[in-house]
This record gives structure tokens, sequence and C-alpha cells, in this order.
């Protein structure tokens, strides 16, 4: 469907763009269900968010936002109404403008992440979880699986002030599941999950040690550069079960149509259309 003066635009704003995977992914189905709506990148910096998305969202033909790295915390303090999801993730990936202008926001990365589990296999209830990195993903990641029944959740950022804040916000909302702040050693955890940016930039380091990698933890890397990472190609190389960030993603956006109001559909279905280049 061509784009024209009625089509709905919903602003992928994030940066870099160059990492985006969504637009080849909504835009073919867009097309297949014959939606009248695009999904557009928007390169916005870390120092131009704060001016940028408020007239973003401001613009007559903008019907919403899909908020990516580095924005999903700094954009929970710029609107009218939060999810539950949001208040205890402590970051947004999806905003919508309400007809009298307010905007609201909620947060599917975590539940997308705990569909793709279920989906490979992965039982989340009862297990142990490693999470590197506590910015927006995994502080969604960190809450869904809490939600889901994890027993236990082991912390790692470099920036101990979000692990530290992190911790209090899941004790808060799950008083009786059992949080620690560690290093980044895989090493008895059932599932060990990069929800970093490392992996995004060539050369980058592993977000853990993989030689201590037991073959059953399964490992999830939510970075979208590839579909096997660096560390997921050592992890399957190693036998462990893995998850990709397009199995996150592709579970996540029917949520996210709903959300938007848009017709829904499956992940399967988004699979089948999605035009994905490296």
């Amino acid at each position: 469907m061509a784009l024209n003066g009625n089509t709905r635009i919903f602003a992928h704003i994030g940066y870099p763009t160059t990492t985006f995977r969504a637009p080849s992914i909504y835009n073919p189905y867009f097309d297949a269900a014959g939606v009248d709506a695009r999904v557009v990148p928007m390169g916005v910096r870390a120092e131009d968010f704060h001016t940028a998305f408020p007239v973003i969202m401001r613009f007559a033909n903008v019907a919403g936002a899909l908020i990516t790295m580095p924005h999903k915390i700094a954009v929970v303090g710029m609107l009218d109404v939060v999810a539950p999801a949001v208040r205890v993730a402590g970051a947004c990936n999806a905003v919508k403008r309400l007809s009298d202008g307010r905007l609201v926001g909620d947060m599917f990365d975590g539940e997308g992440f705990a569909r793709g589990l279920a989906r490979n296999g992965v039982t989340v209830a009862g297990a142990s979880a490693l999470i590197v990195g506590a910015g927006g993903v995994g502080s969604a990641i960190a809450a869904s699986l809490a939600g889901h029944g994890v027993a236990r959740i082991g912390l790692f950022d470099p920036n101990e002030r979000a692990t530290r804040s992190l911790e209090a916000r899941l004790a808060a909302a799950y008083p009786d599941l059992r949080v620690e702040l560690v290093r980044p050693d895989p090493h008895g955890y059932d599932i060990a999950i990069n929800a970093s940016p490392l992996g995004m930039k060539d050369g980058d380091e592993m977000p853990f040690p993989v030689d201590g990698l037991d073959a059953r933890t399964a490992v999830a890397d939510v970075v979208l550069k590839a579909e096997i990472t660096p560390l997921l190609a050592a992890a399957r190389a190693r036998g462990c079960p893995i998850q990709t960030g397009l199995d996150m993603l592709f579970e996540q956006i029917p949520a996210y149509l709903e959300f938007f109001g848009l017709p829904t559909t499956t992940a399967e279905i988004l699979r089948r259309h999605a035009r994905i280049t490296p």
C-alpha cells in the first residue's frame, strides 16, 4: 500500500537506526493486511531526545511511537499515563497519543521475551536467570520474568545505580523474588541473558564468559544487529538452547498492534511476511 496523506505514521525513535528491524516486519505485514499505516525510522540522539520527542508526537499524522535504545528510560518522565509494566520496569517502548493529546506508554520487551522463551521450550517458573544490563530492556525482562514466576535473578550492569534501582523496584513488586547483584558469570543459572548493548558493534567483548556455560543453560541475546550474534554462536557451539533478539521482537509485535488499535496477528504470520535484510 502506497504512502499517502491518510497514512498513520508510527515513529520508530532511537539511535543508531542501522540496527532497526521493526520496519521490515511491520510494514510488509501492513501491506499484506491492507492496513494504511507505516513504521518510519527516526534517528534521534540522546542529547536531542527531550526536544525532539514532544515535537514528533505533535505531528498530526503520527499516531504513536516505538521507542528503542537509548530512550526507553528517558521517555517515561515525558508521559501522561503509564501502564503497570512501565512502573515496574522503569522503562517504556510504546507510546500512543489519545484524542485529547495525552501520551500513554506501555512496555512489551519483557512480555515478548517471556513468550519467546515459552515458544523455545524454556521453563521460566522456578528457574534462575542472569541478566546482564539493567537499562530499559533489561529492566523489562526482569519484571516480566518475575511476573512469570522465576525464582532467582542475578543482575549485573556497570552502572551500579541502575542495578540497585531495578533491585528495589523488583523487591517492591515481587517481595518473594530472590534478587542478587552479581558479577557477569552464567555458571549455575538456568537462563543467561544479554540485555546490554554489547554485540551491537564489531569487536565488542562478550557480555559474560562463554567458557563457563553449561549445555543446560538457555542463552538469550536482545541485540538485533545479527540474528545469531557472537554470543549466541558461541552458546550454540556449546550445545545451549538459544533465543535471538528477533524471537523477542516477533513475539511482542502482536501486543504492540493491540495497543495501537491496529489489526493484530501472530508471530508466525509476521515471520512469513517479514523482509529483513542483514
